[in-house]
């Protein structure tokens, strides 16, 4: 049989073509497996940076350190979550990465991992939204501490102005006060606290699960527009059919009202 196109132009062939064409393709999925692991063990061969600064953050059970909020294990997921003081609702792209996240928990909870997301809104804003969203990840804020601007994913007013700041190991254009990344902790047995790891952009999207599997259908993660990315089509997850959109800056806009997002980079 040979190679016709169907109605969207693709090519359609016999059945062993196909599967020359596939395992073709296996190899090259394999090498891409195999270099995927010798990045996962570059990452962990980074040296550490101790973290010599008491962080203290506002919890629902009250103040908390950086060390208390490992929760008796000794490594340390932080989500930097982008919701900003006065702001009602959280980006969208972060709270597209959490959803992916509660299902985790059980998991890596009982690899000796813990999870926390953190951001600069009061503790009563982050509440409200959390329990819009129905999640039960921790989630403490950081109003008034230095730690999103150590971690370089919030910037000061000055540097809003300057329109320039330290993000993503850069100097670049930054759109918002707040970006989303992660960053990654290590206690010791004596106490002491080493930051390993921080990723940004989309270096986010390695813990999303919906975006692997779109990845294996025939049409792929269709951003088709107009801001190529998430922005596109993600919706925190009780707005899906709701009238409005998401600017580039992962904000929810209701209506027809106009207003870059953690994934463009």
């Amino acid at each position: 049989m040979t190679d016709v196109s169907n109605a969207t132009n693709h090519r359609i062939v016999s059945r062993d073509t196909w599967l020359k064409e596939r395992k073709a393709l296996l190899a090259e999925e394999k090498e891409m497996t195999h270099l995927r692991d010798k990045l996962s063990a570059k990452r962990r061969d980074l040296p550490w940076v101790k973290v010599e600064k008491t962080y203290v953050f506002d919890t629902p059970d009250g103040k908390k350190t950086l060390a208390d909020l490992f929760d008796g294990r000794s490594q340390l997921i932080v989500k930097h979550f982008m919701l900003a003081p006065g702001q009602k609702d959280g980006c969208v792209g972060c709270s597209f990465e959490v959803d992916h996240v509660e299902a985790a928990l059980q998991h890596i909870e009982h690899h000796d991992v813990s999870f926390v997301s953190v951001a600069r809104a009061p503790l009563a804003e982050i509440e409200a939204f959390k329990t819009r969203m129905g999640w039960r990840f921790r989630w403490v804020s950081s109003f008034g501490s230095d730690f999103n601007y150590d971690f370089d994913v919030s910037f000061t007013p000055e540097q809003m102005k300057s329109g320039k700041a330290f993000y993503n190991y850069q100097e670049t254009e930054v759109p918002l006060e707040d970006l989303s990344g992660f960053s990654i902790f290590y206690k010791d047995e004596k106490g002491d606290i080493f930051h390993t790891y921080s990723t940004f952009g989309r270096g986010g999207e390695e813990v999303l699960g919906s975006y692997m599997l779109l990845d294996l259908t025939p049409k792929g993660r269709n951003e088709q527009g107009p801001n190529f990315d998430l922005t596109d089509w993600v919706r925190h997850h009780d707005r899906y059919g709701a009238v409005g959109h998401v600017a580039p800056t992962g904000r929810w806009v209701a209506g027809d009202e106009a207003s870059s997002c953690c994934h463009s980079n």
